[in-house]
């Protein structure tokens, strides 16, 4: 009897030390495409951890993002569309100095606010010309990753875009990462992810923001890089570039079970939310390609279509009182905001304006989303925008030769089995089992553990199969178009001519939206942004009055270690030479003095 009390005194106790707001994970894959992953009936790539959350939670299937990272990022940290930033055009290029604008306030600050802890991983490219751009000035308490928009995956260097500037980018916080060099950016910020985990004090709620590299393209030399053990995996995939695109996906999808174990580990699974997704589609081909696939819907990164902006989601929580289904409602990247807010039971009004709908109740009550519409975009740099009302979207201009359908079935014998057995003996369903059972014990909840045929059906909903014949193909860079997406989501058969009432609607929609729009923020190359500047690295350039000053300002946590060796080396050196010029000169000087005395002595004598 006493051994019972004295357990519940104890279980009671650790409860009461936890924080009653949920933890929120999120974990952003960057550049993946809509067929890349299990759950949307892909047999290619084994994804078992992510499919794992997306059966056991709520498949988020009409999720929209911006067709680009910096847009994209952005939005979820601001709740507002990029035209209400200036950030509609291109992203933030290499040695360019510009960010998200300082006087927004972002989705960690809110959160610090209210008693969150919160860290960054992995990518930021929302500015670093100053600090007051950075990480850890936008309200992230730590970071641990790179400024820029990509890098090496294990040299951690990355050369410009469109210039030739190449320098090395991996922080801890304000400070260079050198010992990171060699190691695989994958693993280190799984790494980092889980030591965050295990030293958490769960007296507060935690926000982790962990957006991946993978599986964005690295440097054009050997944009696509994995682990030859993960490579080897997919040897029957026969496209070179595509068998190690699934290394750098399995080892992201890897990472995830690691994360969602160290939670279960630290018993703080059971108040958490985890949500992945994909900043925007994959990139088939052109610039940083890395075969992503997006079939079947049209369009790639960085374009008006469905294949750039309709993107991969899926989340996962205790929280959400109608789990297990595929949900169709639209929802926006920017809603992230007002939903995480709505899930923690904090007062949007604190919000102020943005363009974010609460989906909270949608998501976890299977009620009806309040968001009815859409706005892909207005870019008047590249004369394109897009938006989308009910099934209807309107889309006018083209950015590039991006508006093709990219990507084909997989039609190999060997994909034709999917193992639903390793998606529930993943780390991650492994973990989300034992929460759920722990649950059931000790907090009396109902329910059933995931089933196959389950599962199974559920990865049926979440697949898309376009039936639709493919009619009027619509070229929108000669004129507009008009798409049903409800039963024509591949975007094959231009429906304009039919419906120019509901057209003119939505073209009148786009206008009032460009009346809302701000100017682009975007500034040119500066020149001395150039790593070659600042000992190979890619720094805060702007904090330094100029070029000259910062050869000598740069701390020594930016600096190499060989570089160090090179610096007191030079310094012991320079000492030693002045101690040497000191005596050679005392020398000289004491026999000036014994000469002169002998001169003046001999003076005397002879005047004697």
């Amino acid at each position: 009897m006493w051994l019972r009390l004295f357990c519940v005194i104890c279980l009671s106790t650790y409860v009461s030390t936890q924080s009653t707001k949920p933890n929120i994970v999120v974990i952003l894959a960057d550049d993946m495409g809509w067929d890349d992953i299990g759950f949307h009936g892909n047999n290619e790539i084994p994804t078992p951890n992510i499919d794992a959350l997306a059966y056991n939670g709520v498949i988020l299937n009409s999720h929209y993002t911006q067709a680009l990272c910096t847009p994209s990022r952005s939005a979820f940290l601001t709740g507002k569309y990029p035209i209400h930033l200036g950030m509609q055009h291109l992203v933030i290029l290499e040695p360019e100095p510009w960010g998200l604008p300082l006087n927004e306030t972002l989705l960690p600050e809110h959160l610090k606010r209210n008693g969150y802890k919160t860290h960054a991983v992995g990518k930021w490219h929302l500015g670093f010309h100053k600090k007051e751009f950075t990480p850890t000035y936008r309200g992230f308490d730590t970071h641990y990753g790179y400024w820029q928009g990509f890098h090496d995956y294990y040299e951690h260097t990355i050369r410009a875009t469109y210039s030739n500037e190449t320098g090395y980018d991996m922080r801890r916080n304000m400070s260079v990462d050198w010992d990171a060099k060699g190691k695989y950016s994958t693993t280190l910020f799984t790494e980092e992810a889980v030591k965050i985990i295990k030293e958490h004090d769960t007296t507060d709620p935690l926000f982790m923001y962990f957006a991946h590299l993978a599986p964005h393209a690295a440097n054009d030399w050997e944009p696509l890089q994995a682990p030859d053990e993960e490579i080897a995996k997919f040897s029957y995939i026969e496209n070179p570039n595509r068998r190690i695109y699934a290394a750098m996906v399995s080892e992201m999808d890897k990472s995830v079970g690691e994360v969602v174990t160290a939670l279960r580990k630290k018993r703080m699974l059971e108040n958490t939310i985890i949500l992945f997704m994909s900043d925007n589609g994959g990139a088939t081909i052109g610039i940083h390609s890395n075969t992503g696939s997006n079939y079947p819907l049209r369009g790639m990164k960085n374009s008006p279509f469905e294949g750039a902006m309709r993107c991969l989601a899926a989340i996962w929580s205790p929280l959400i009182k109608q789990p297990k289904r595929v949900m169709n409602d639209l929802i926006h990247i920017s809603d992230w905001l007002p939903t995480f807010y709505s899930a923690i039971g904090l007062n949007q009004t604190e919000l102020g304006v943005i363009d974010g709908v609460d989906m909270w109740d949608a998501i976890s009550d299977g009620k009806e989303g309040k968001r009815s519409e859409v706005l892909y975009n207005i870019d008047d740099v590249w004369k394109y925008g897009a938006i989308r009302k009910g099934p209807w979207k309107y889309l006018y201009g083209s950015v590039s030769k991006k508006d093709s359908w990219y990507g084909a079935p997989v039609n190999s014998s060997y994909y034709n089995t999917y193992s639903i057995e390793d998606v529930m003996n993943s780390k991650a369903g492994v973990s989300i089992s034992g929460t759920f059972t722990h649950q059931q014990i000790h907090e009396n909840i109902f329910g059933k553990l995931l089933g196959k045929e389950e599962a199974l059906e559920l990865r049926k909903n979440a697949t898309l199969n376009c039936t639709h014949k493919k009619g009027n193909v619509c070229n929108p860079s000669k004129s507009p178009c008009l798409f049903n997406l409800d039963i024509d989501p591949c975007e094959t058969n231009n429906l304009i001519k039919e419906n120019p009432k509901i057209a003119n609607e939505l073209l009148k929609s786009l206008e009032q939206y460009r009346k809302t729009a701000l100017p682009l923020i975007n500034i040119p190359r500066d020149p001395n942004a150039d790593p070659a500047l600042y000992n190979g690295t890619w720094v805060n350039w702007k904090d330094y009055v100029d070029v000259t000053i910062i050869k000598k300002e740069v701390t020594f946590n930016e600096l190499s270690p060989l570089a160090l060796v090179f610096i007191v080396a030079s310094c012991i050196l320079v000492i030693i030479a002045i101690a040497i010029l000191v005596i050679i000169s005392l020398t000289r000087d004491r026999r000036d003095r014994k000469g002169k005395y002998h001169d003046v002595q001999t003076s005397l004598n002879g005047t004697d």
